[in-house]
């Protein structure tokens, strides 16, 4: 750790750090966050670091011109290399990138109230604002697809056939669910295919416990930048749905706990539209009361899809952990459709 510490002129005691799925986080001393990209995850490293640079100094540009709330919104701020870099590689193959630490903020992987909801919603309907401008032609696809449900159901339906786990047996009454709502569940990437939605600089991970919050319970700061790329609003927004309003954490296993929470819900639309309804589409309004669902029902069919294929994508705790996480998803779906 010291050594790649070394090629960003710092060193301190190291400690891990945080629950992600995708990367390895440490804190280094009190001022800065180190970061061990899963380049399996995101291959195209070059282009992801790009895109947080990118992103991040219009934001900061944004924040920097404006008054009130938009002015106390903060952003990553990445530290570079001793060359210049925006991140390193070591000799075994692994890329590391570090952040300034985020002092004095917090975040919550399950909110506790519809005040935090609304809080939450308001610093990425902000983040979306900032970025209202910004030119899409500069952001590289990392995860082509990313959000793409019409892809994610082919690579769900390869998985279900080829069963080369011999997993599906297990996981039959959830496969046909998945298929049973294929078609109310294309519908948003369907418009957009065919032009009526606008394309956007998305955030695509919009779970709450990547919003930081200050002391006084004010969203502050919206983290993990990996997925920004091209997409919808409805991303976004649903993504924030599936995660703030939810009654439970996607590792829940008692499906009777798992819902919506309706006032959550309501905050968070509040949030969110009192920053973002002025410049968004009638077209992109009209759908929005589905963008909930979607994810729900896109996470399920991509955690199912990495059960089946023998857990490559997500980190597990134990054997039946993706299995659980699209379970989970689908009676989330439920509860939305409802």
């Amino acid at each position: 750790m010291q050594n790649i510490l070394s090629h960003f002129n710092l060193s301190g005691a190291v400690a891990p750090l945080g629950s992600g799925h995708i990367n390895d986080s440490y804190r280094v001393g009190d001022d800065y966050l180190l970061q061990r990209i899963n380049h399996e995850v995101f291959p195209d490293v070059t282009g992801l670091m790009n895109n947080i640079n990118l992103v991040t100094g219009h934001i900061r540009q944004k924040i920097a011109r404006s008054a009130g709330e938009a002015a106390e919104q903060q952003t990553l701020r990445i530290i570079p290399t001793t060359t210049g870099e925006l991140f390193t590689k070591d000799e075994a193959g692994n890329y590391w990138r570090v952040y300034r630490f985020l002092t004095g903020l917090h975040s919550h992987d399950l909110l506790e109230t519809p005040e935090q909801a609304y809080a939450g919603a308001r610093s990425y309907g902000h983040f979306f604002r900032f970025l209202d401008d910004f030119p899409v032609g500069q952001i590289t696809d990392v995860i082509p697809n990313f959000h793409n449900i019409i892809s994610r159901l082919e690579a769900f339906e390869i998985a279900v056939k080829n069963d080369s786990e011999n997993r599906v047996r297990e996981c039959r009454k959830a496969i046909d669910y998945v298929y049973a709502l294929a078609d109310r569940m294309t519908i948003i990437q369907r418009v957009w295919a065919a032009g009526k939605l606008r394309t956007r600089v998305t955030h695509n991970d919009t779970k709450f416990n990547n919003v930081m919050f200050d002391a006084a319970g004010n969203g502050r700061c919206v983290v993990d930048l990996d997925t920004v790329m091209r997409g919808v609003v409805h991303f976004d927004f649903g993504d924030a749905i599936r995660t703030g309003a939810a009654t439970a954490n996607e590792d829940e296993a008692d499906l009777q706990i798992i819902g919506i929470d309706k006032e959550k819900a309501e905050a968070i639309t509040e949030g969110y539209l009192s920053l973002t309804r002025d410049f968004l589409t009638p077209e992109e309004l009209e759908l929005l009361p589905r963008s909930g669902e979607l994810l729900a029902y896109l996470m399920a069919a991509r955690f199912l899809t990495d059960y089946l294929t023998g857990d490559r994508y997500y980190k597990i705790a134990y054997p039946e952990h993706n299995l659980i996480r699209g379970r989970n998803q689908l009676q989330l779906v439920r509860s939305l459709v409802r």
